[in-house]
């Protein structure tokens, strides 16, 4: 189901209830590892052949997208039209069921994409290794924002949909667990890899808060723009260092 859920990799899920979305929600760190491995091979591949870290860097980013189907770019877009407008809860949940994307979703898109794929080859600049370091930090803390989102301190913000089957499924003790794990996974690194996580966690966390207020929960949308400015944040911090 994690796989299912977070990619656009083809497989077959058997069982779907509520305590398999927990095991889901609490695995989606691993999704982050598989997502790492592809796309840093994409990465990898172009610096070899001699392309321009820039280039390397578009092509990993556009690697990803192609890899979760743009649904967290999408989720990323409708929050913030939802944001933009302006409008009550109700209203603004509307805005962002809706499937085509309004002038704030659009620049919030263009600007959260530059800013990885920046920050991407600012990193590739440095080497092979420092590129792969900082896209395994962002992807993983992308997906750790969405295990938390799914632990009881927040709810859904509608009684249907994928935030409301996932939304408090995770217990807390298992999401501090993951994060450990995490953050040891880059126990190895020169300290960069814990700072980065942690930029992207906060980034997330700050936009979790806001959307708490603002909606009332999570949605299928609010998870996916998590992911992509856990991941934009954790970039930036790690191409800074």
């Amino acid at each position: 189901m994690a796989v299912g859920t977070l990619t656009a990799i083809p497989v077959r899920v058997t069982r779907v209830d509520r305590t398999v979305a927990a095991w889901a929600m609490a695995a989606a760190p691993l999704v982050g590892v598989l997502l790492t491995a592809l796309a840093g091979a994409v990465l990898a591949g172009a610096l070899l052949l001699g392309l321009s870290p820039l280039l390397a860097a578009v092509l990993a980013v556009g690697a990803l997208a192609l890899l979760t189907r743009g649904l967290h770019l999408d989720g990323l877009a409708d929050v913030a039209d939802g944001l933009g407008s302006g409008a009550a809860a109700d209203r603004a949940l509307e805005i962002m069921r809706r499937s085509d994307i309004g002038p704030f979703g659009v620049v919030t898109l263009v600007l959260v994409v530059l800013v990885q794929v920046a920050s991407l080859a600012a990193l590739a600049a440095e080497g092979a290794a420092a590129a792969l370091w900082g896209l395994g930090a962002a992807l993983l803390s992308g997906r750790l924002a969405i295990t938390w989102a799914c632990t009881p301190l927040v709810g859904a913000a509608r009684p249907e949909g994928l935030g409301a089957f996932v939304a408090r499924s995770v217990p807390l003790p298992a999401a501090a667990a993951v994060t450990c794990a995490v953050l040891l996974a880059g126990a190895a690194g020169d300290g960069t890899w814990p700072v980065a996580v942690g930029a992207g966690l906060a980034a997330a966390g700050g936009l979790l808060l806001r959307l708490r207020r603002r909606l009332g929960g999570v949605t299928g949308d609010v998870l996916g723009a998590l992911a992509e400015t856990a991941a934009a944040a954790a970039l930036v911090a790690a191409a800074a260092l």
